[in-house]
């Protein structure tokens, strides 16, 4: 049996899918209160997650944008809570300006430390990546637990980021995390509820490399 359709795509070309996609996010938005330097962030985040109410719940520190951009441009590191979000983000950009996306939860003194403190490996992983990331940009986008603890470190003097991109998605600690963020006064990206994750993560970190390269 031959199956047809009549309907046929608007383009199959990608770039031309981005851009139709960025026109129709521009359209569909309606009234809102972001920067120009914020908005390339959101709508980034909303291509990614078709979710124009996570989009729209998204917080910036007054200094969040610039300071991304200065962490990019000097070489920071970047740190992700997960591997999913080092495979998603642009890494050439990063790489560019010399520097690099560190992953630390599957090393093996993080799994080994975690089990003798009978603790996540996300804390842990904190513990270690503050140590060697100063001034890097943290993203992370799955575990509160994570996140908690780089704030508590942040509290205690131990750390200090150059941008938090804390946007972990679920329903225990999650949206109490992201509260707690948008509490500090540093650098920070986040947002209300418990909508967030990796892919949401990526989306805003990436526009943040492309905004420094844009510089």
């Amino acid at each position: 049996m031959d199956f047809k359709t009549a309907f046929k795509p608007i383009t199959v070309q990608p770039q031309m899918i981005e851009v139709k996609s960025f026109e129709m996010i521009d359209e569909e938005i309606g009234e809102h209160s972001f920067t120009e330097d914020q908005y390339p962030v959101v709508r980034r985040v909303i291509h990614a997650s078709a979710d124009f109410e996570l989009g729209k719940s998204l917080i910036f520190h007054r200094d969040a944008i610039r300071s991304g951009i200065e962490a990019v441009r000097s070489g920071k590191p970047v740190v992700a809570d997960v591997q999913m979000i080092q495979s998603g983000v642009s890494k050439q950009r990063i790489e560019k300006y010399g520097g690099d996306v560190r992953v630390y939860i599957s090393d093996p003194d993080v799994m080994e430390e975690a089990k003798r403190l009978n603790t996540t490996r996300a804390i842990i992983s904190m513990r270690k990546a503050i140590k060697e990331a100063d001034g890097g940009i943290f993203a992370i986008g799955n575990a509160p637990t994570a996140l908690l603890e780089l704030i508590r470190l942040i509290k205690e003097g131990e750390a200090r980021p150059g941008l938090v991109i804390g946007l972990p998605v679920g329903f225990v600690s999650a949206p109490e995390s992201k509260e707690e963020l948008a509490k500090l006064d540093i650098p920070f990206i986040t947002n209300i509820g418990r909508k967030g994750g990796s892919t949401v993560t990526v989306a805003a970190l990436n526009a943040i490399t492309l905004l420094a390269e844009q510089e």
